[in-house]
């Protein structure tokens, strides 16, 4: 999930309509599917609806909005995000974060040194991988407790001891317009 703005969270984009009746297929983007179960409230372009049904096919959510009874109204949806307000959040177990926290903050080495910022994180079956944009170019560091000493939302950073060559062996630097691998 992402902020889109300043207090929404994507839940969803809409894909397509589905049928006649103003039903929509749903790409869903959270870790929380029931989210789009009956009676749930989201919004689209900032406007509250509730959802009416929901059926699912293929991984993707087929969902009736409570204010759309056309083809020609889900049309006019499509490629919108379906949205829920930061109130919604389902409280995480400590330790664990959304991805849209950890966005942008600062990476320090326990040496004091300053990696970067974390521009986006990239999800695999062992583990997280943040990757970290700074002045020597991008690095992708491990989202483990060997690597990860420490997060600290409010002050925007994360602590991390760097395992032997990690901020070498990833990093992504510009030569005269190229990128290479170092």
């Amino acid at each position: 999930m992402k902020p889109s703005k300043r207090g929404f969270i994507t839940i969803g984009q809409i894909l397509a309509p589905w049928g006649i009746s103003g039903q929509l297929k749903v790409e869903v983007v959270t870790d929380f599917p029931q989210r789009f179960a009956p009676c749930s409230k989201v919004y689209i372009n900032r406007q509250p609806m509730n959802i009416e049904s929901t059926k699912w096919h293929k991984g993707k959510a087929i969902i009736k909005l409570d204010t759309i009874d056309s083809i020609e109204g889900a049309q006019r949806l499509q490629g919108q995000p379906i949205e829920i307000h930061h109130s919604q959040l389902q409280p995480l177990p400590k330790g664990q974060y959304y991805h849209f926290q950890l966005i942008g903050l600062e990476v320090w080495t326990t040496q004091g040194k300053l990696v970067g910022n974390i521009t986006k994180i990239l999800t695999a079956e062992s583990n997280d991988n943040y990757v970290v944009k700074g002045n020597e170019g991008e690095v992708l560091i491990p989202a483990i407790e060997d690597v990860v000493k420490s997060i600290d939302l409010n002050k925007g950073c994360i602590i991390i001891e760097p395992i032997e060559g990690l901020l070498s062996l990833n990093q992504k630097t510009t030569n005269k317009g190229s990128r290479h691998i170092q």
